[in-house]
């Protein structure tokens, strides 16, 4: 249902905000009190037909909040979604059904995210009968031509997934997601439960299929040699916030934020003979309901100066070199002071 214009990103977002209201206990609950979790903090990104945007950063930076916001399974706190063009916050529940089929996620566990009950015919069919889209025989050969799309058998349909190993249950999640012929979809860290020679499969798979399919993907993930091989362009975000964005070989080489930097030190390489040159942050990641005034990351940065939690307000994000942004003020000294 595409009414897309030349050169319109698929999918965009403006000042994307997710904040959770948590209730630490029982005497919280009954006095009213409350802390909120800033887990998305303002986030500007778009993602071109048939590109794949790379999203790191550590554990609790808001990665998943972000994809499942960009897809509405977590209402949005404020800013927008646009799909096409379309702010899905304006649309009805039945306007946005319609938009359903467009977008698609992975979830990141393939043991937790399949039903143990439902046969994979079930599994993988189960988007079908929901949107009406086959029924009958029209609907086996459905889910027998998506498992054999993925690299699973026809007759692998009538069995269940403890049945299946690691990899081969990912393979049965993503012909899930192909089903109803999704545009967009939101890979959560979809390789991170697999062992290292299935990861490369998995990987390659999904590459394959965004060829055939012409698929645009949110690729999250929290090791960066990984996103290196199937990104277009990567997003680097730390306590909700994007700090870096631009293209894989603009963010690789040179890295100019601190944070992406220390990102980049931590990949190891093949090489017996390899001294690493870590850059070993100082302290703990702030906490999302209490986070640093300033730049959010100005209390573990090496080249932080005093200015930096003074601010009123985050840092943007500066153009650099064409596309690339950093959130910095400072990136020009990272090389300096980092080495």
């Amino acid at each position: 249902m595409s009414g897309r214009q030349d050169g319109e990103p698929v999918v965009r977002t403006e000042n994307l905000t997710k904040h959770y209201t948590t209730d630490e206990g029982f005497l919280d609950r009954l006095l009213g009190e409350s802390e909120t979790v800033r887990a998305v903090d303002g986030v500007d990104i778009e993602i071109a037909p048939g590109e794949t945007v790379g999203l790191v950063g550590e554990s609790g930076c808001g990665k998943s909040s972000l994809g499942r916001t960009m897809l509405g399974l977590e209402d949005a706190t404020a800013g927008s979604v646009y799909y096409d063009g379309t702010d899905l916050a304006e649309l009805s529940e039945s306007e946005l059904r319609e938009y359903r089929t467009d977008l698609q996620y992975i979830f990141q566990n393939p043991f937790a995210s399949l039903n143990p009950r439902l046969t994979i015919s079930d599994i993988v069919g189960e988007a079908l009968d929901i949107h009406g889209l086959a029924d009958g025989q029209e609907r086996e050969e459905r889910v027998e031509e998506l498992l054999e799309t993925v690299g699973m058998q026809a007759s692998h349909a009538s069995r269940y997934p403890h049945e299946f190993s690691g990899g081969q249950r990912q393979r049965i999640g993503i012909a899930r997601a192909l089903a109803v012929d999704p545009e967009f979809i939101v890979c959560d860290e979809p390789v991170s439960a697999l062992d290292v020679s299935v990861q490369a499969q998995i990987l390659n798979l999904l590459e394959d299929l965004q060829d055939e399919f012409g698929l645009s993907y949110l690729f999250i993930a929290h090791d960066l040699s990984v996103v290196e091989h199937i990104a277009d362009r990567i997003a680097v975000m730390y306590l909700g916030e994007v700090v870096e964005f631009g293209t894989t070989e603009e963010v690789f080489s040179p890295p100019y934020h601190p944070y992406t930097r220390s990102l980049l030190s931590a990949i190891p390489e093949p090489d017996p003979l390899w001294e690493a040159d870590r850059v070993i942050l100082e302290g703990n990641v702030p906490s999302p309901m209490n986070p640093p005034s300033g730049c959010k990351f100005h209390t573990r940065c090496p080249i932080a100066r005093e200015e930096c939690g003074e601010w009123d307000d985050h840092p943007d994000l500066r153009d650099v070199d064409g596309e690339h942004g950093i959130a910095c003020p400072y990136y020009e000294d990272v090389e300096a002071e980092m080495g």
